[in-house]
């Protein structure tokens, strides 16, 4: 018996649809389906739900981190981390001085980070433990340790972005995710993952890249939550978690931006930001995935407005029908009352 879906290691993050698993799952039960392309994984909670399901899952982002989480426990089907492995990963007392920085290890975080996320030995562990790592010769064993730095991470950084710098105690409310140090977050959250993986018996996969590339896959479903243009501010993930996306590959490949406060990287382009080249988007993706069922998840504060989005869809589908609830969001620039409140729909085209 697959478990429960609460069982997954909730991340926060923008448009994260943890809360809404149980009307997601509800309302997509009854459709027939056995496998499915989450096409935006982001925290990957949906992909969990499809896997708690029985579904075989393709999970997909355009950005690495969501990519590492997916791999660690959708694609992931039995390893986990063992307590020796933890042991020799996170134990400062065994330290060498070529890990301490000195020799040809890396203490690239701690020399671009101090005095802007993190005290020092915050930052040496995460340095420590990104050379460490490449030590496990099992690629889901790493994307595990990897997830659960990027929990550990996210939870100890006041509101789980990345924008805020500097002193933080104004922040400060008592909290005890912003008291532990990132090794005692590690430790705890390095076994929630170890707890999430299971073998729900399918052939499940992860990918890293945009939705227009990706080659066709004969799946009977794809669900759909792009990052839509919101009325206001903007829905930018790689400047809100940009320290997450570095982390998860120790910014190889990434320029970093020196000249900003926090030391962003570059933003990635992804048409479904900008009202210009949205419209064009959402259809090229219909038409690309028209031969399966299309399921978007969207919300009443997004650009294109939602009979604009059923218009497009129809011209794929003969059938659309659209599932609303309320719901309210309590996060980052979702947290003032006139833009929590919001109706959250599923648009599903047959």
């Amino acid at each position: 018996m697959n478990p429960d879906f609460k069982l997954y290691p909730q991340l926060r993050f923008m448009g994260n649809k943890y809360r809404l698993l149980p009307w997601i799952e509800e309302e997509l039960s009854a459709l027939d389906f056995h496998s499915v392309l989450d096409a935006f994984t982001g925290s990957a909670s949906v992909s969990y739900l499809f896997k708690t399901m029985g579904r075989q899952v393709y999970s997909n982002d355009f950005l690495n981190f969501p990519s590492v989480l997916s791999r660690a426990v959708i694609e992931n089907p039995s390893v986990t981390v063992n307590p020796d492995e933890i042991r020799m990963l996170s134990d400062f007392s065994n330290s060498s001085d070529s890990e301490a920085g000195n020799g040809n290890c890396y203490d690239f975080i701690k020399r671009t980070y101090e005095g802007i996320f993190y005290n020092p030995e915050d930052l040496e562990f995460l340095d420590l433990i990104s050379w460490r790592l490449t030590n496990l010769n099992n690629p889901y064993k790493r994307s595990l340790v990897m997830a659960a730095l990027i929990r550990s991470c996210a939870k100890k950084q006041p509101r789980g972005v990345f924008t805020i710098s500097g002193d933080l105690s104004r922040y400060d409310d008592g909290r005890r995710d912003l008291k532990l140090s990132l090794r005692e977050h590690f430790t705890e959250q390095i076994e929630q993952y170890n707890n999430a993986v299971f073998d729900n018996g399918e052939m499940n996969k992860s990918f890293c890249g945009s939705v227009f590339d990706l080659q066709e896959m004969p799946v009977d479903l794809v669900y759909m939550d792009p990052p839509y243009v919101p009325r206001s501010d903007d829905n930018c993930y790689v400047k809100r978690y940009h320290f997450l996306e570095g982390l998860s590959k120790y910014w190889k490949d990434e320029e970093i931006m020196y000249n900003t406060k926090v030391r962003k990287i570059h933003k990635k382009y992804t048409p479904f930001s900008y009202r210009g080249d949205a419209l064009e988007a959402f259809e090229g993706m219909f038409r690309k995935f028209s031969r399966s069922i299309l399921v978007l998840s969207y919300s009443s504060n997004g650009y294109p407005d939602l009979d604009v989005l059923v218009s497009l869809m129809e011209k794929y589908k003969s059938s659309v029908e659209v599932r609303s609830r309320d719901h309210r969001y309590h996060f980052g620039t979702h947290d003032k009352v006139r833009r929590s409140k919001v109706q959250e729909y599923l648009i599903i085209g047959r």
